[in-house]
């Protein structure tokens, strides 16, 4: 898969300016002429150490996750998180595969703007992109990010062109506006000049709001290795049985989390393309099922109705975040993907972006947003 990504950032300028209060000229008292004691100067102040700074606490926002909910309009998708970032994803026509180019806009809480092109055919380099016959940016660079986006809801068809002027594929602007004119009104654009789609000219100064913290444990020692024991419990309480045919019963992945807890995958189910992983905490001879402040997957329940613990799909471990990685079908063009860290208690929702439309757009949409902070 090629991507092109064109990034405009719309970072306005900020003047800052010191200013000190403007001297007087003070007359000095006179000087008297008569026998006078000679003045001693004053010694010089003796610096004091500044006191030392307590370091500045930072507290847990104890957030509890709510995600944006994802819209289609036509053959266009979009979703915006907490952090009012909302993403516009063009989808390829319901009946026949078209060019397979999909476009995806994303348009940050302070106005930053970002376009990228995704092709599944290497010899689509498109050099510059029309719409209805007129051209919108001569080349790709990160300045045509918001001319390109602004000129796609008057338009019926956005048509990519190579060096030689050919057209290489085209995308479909159905639900464009539409789409747009949602996220101009989830990020409270809409009606001011600042608006993608539902232009108009109110004053109103548009703020992203800080994301919530997540205080986590830094990631020390080693993993606890599961004993037979303790895997026999696991696999009971969770009601797993899965067994791959060639190596058997398939071996669980431990990672520690920090505090001397271990975090547990146990493999549990699976189908064409999902395997379901439990999640338990090892705490020295102690294993329970780990809690989670959202579910993974794509039920609300969970990533298995069927399985009475918490789990992830496709899980894995890296760099202190649990991934979980749901698909809607094995090219991955639809699904759930979550990242989760354990904040020393249960594991937190760090980021979560989805795609509920299986049309050929791979690049998901943001829905949640947290920033981790390690202790």
């Amino acid at each position: 898969m090629t991507r092109f990504v064109l990034p405009l950032l719309l970072a306005p300028s900020i003047a800052l300016a010191a200013c000190s209060p403007p001297s007087a000229d003070i007359a000095p008292d006179p000087v008297p002429t008569h026998n006078a004691a000679p003045v001693e100067p004053l010694p010089a102040p003796t610096p004091t150490a500044a006191a030392p700074t307590a370091p500045v606490a930072i507290a847990d926002a104890k957030a509890v996750p709510k995600q944006g909910v994802l819209k289609t309009f036509g053959d266009w998708a979009v979703g915006c998180d907490n952090g009012l970032r909302c993403t516009l994803a063009s989808l390829l026509p319901e009946v026949g595969g078209g060019d397979n180019v999909t476009l995806n806009i994303v348009r940050e809480g302070d106005g930053e703007t970002k376009t990228y092109i995704d092709s599944r055919d290497e010899a689509i380099r498109p050099a510059s992109l029309w719409v209805d016959g007129r051209k919108i940016a001569t080349k790709l660079s990160p300045e045509s990010s918001l001319d390109i986006a602004e000129a796609l809801p008057a338009g019926r068809h956005l048509e990519l062109r190579n060096r030689k002027d050919e057209a290489v594929a085209t995308v479909s602007l159905k639900g464009a506006a539409a789409a747009m004119r949602y996220a101009d009104a989830v990020q409270g654009r809409a009606g001011t000049p600042d608006a993608l789609a539902a232009k108009g000219k109110a004053t109103k100064v548009v703020e992203a709001p800080a994301l919530p913290i997540i205080v986590a444990p830094s990631i020390t020692g080693e993993a606890a290795t599961p004993t037979a024991a303790q895997l026999a419990t696991m696999r009971k309480q969770a009601k797993c049985d899965i067994v791959d045919n060639k190596t058997g019963v398939m071996s669980p992945e431990a990672h520690a989390i920090g505090g001397g807890k271990t975090l547990v995958i146990l493999p549990c189910s699976s189908g064409a393309y999902n395997l379901i992983g439990a999640l338990f905490v090892i705490d020295g001879t102690t294993v329970t099922p780990a809690d989670v402040d959202s579910p993974s997957g794509f039920d609300e329940t969970g990533a298995d109705s069927q399985t009475p613990v918490r789990s992830v799909v496709n899980g894995a471990f890296d760099d202190g975040l649990l991934t979980s990685y749901a698909k809607g079908r094995g090219i991955g063009d639809c699904g759930v993907q979550q990242s989760y860290v354990w904040d020393g208690t249960r594991l937190r929702l760090t980021e979560q972006s989805a795609m509920s439309e299986c049309r050929g757009n791979p690049n998901y949409m943001t829905t949640w947003r947290a920033k981790v902070i390690r202790r």
